[in-house]
C-alpha cells in the first residue's frame, strides 16, 4: 500500500552504558522510536522499549485482562511500575532509570536488538547466554512454530 509504514524494528547492536545511565541508541532505530518511547520491564531478564503507537496498542489489550485473575494484577503491575517515557537526546542517548538497570542487571556492555515492533536491551551475559541457548535449540523451537501457524 502507498504512503503506510510499517516499523520493523530488526538487528543487534552492541553499546556500552555510562555510570549514569545512558545509552547511545543505534541511529537505526531512532527514527522508529520516535522522540520519545516507553522503557520497561521485559521478559527473560531484559527491558522492552517500545513506540508511542505500539506502547497505546499493549496499553489497550492489557485493559482487557481480567482484573479477577491473580496473574493479570501482578503481570500489569510488574510491567506498569517501571515503565518510564525514555527521551533520545542529542547525543542519541537515553538515560535507563536504576530500577531498570537493577532489572536487566545492566553494568557496562549492553546489547539492543530490534525485536519487530520492539526494542530489547539486554546485558552482555544475558544476551550471550541466551543466544547460545537459543542457537542450540533453534530447529526444536522452529518446529514448535508450527503450533503457532508458522
Amino acid at each position: 500500500m502507498i504512503g503506510v509504514t510499517i516499523d520493523m524494528l530488526m538487528g543487534e547492536f552492541k553499546h556500552n552504558i555510562d555510570a549514569k545511565g545512558r545509552l547511545i541508541m543505534p541511529a537505526k532505530f531512532r527514527e522508529d522510536l520516535g522522540e520519545k518511547f516507553i522503557l520497561t520491564r521485559g521478559l527473560d531478564g531484559c527491558l522492552f522499549g517500545y513506540p508511542q503507537k505500539q506502547w497505546e496498542e499493549l496499553e489497550e489489550k492489557l485493559k482487557q485482562l481480567p482484573l479477577a485473575k491473580k496473574e493479570a494484577r501482578a503481570f500489569t503491575r510488574f510491567f506498569y511500575s517501571a515503565a518510564t517515557e525514555c527521551e533520545i537526546d542529542k547525543q542519541g542517548r537515553i538515560n535507563i532509570p536504576q530500577t531498570l538497570r537493577k532489572h536487566a542487571v545492566l553494568e557496562k556492555v549492553c546489547y539492543i536488538i530490534g525485536v519487530s515492533e520492539r526494542i530489547e536491551i539486554w546485558s552482555e551475559e544475558k544476551w550471550l547466554q541466551f543466544s547460545e541457548e537459543a542457537e542450540e535449540s533453534f530447529d526444536e523451537i522452529a518446529e514448535d512454530m508450527i503450533d503457532f501457524g508458522f
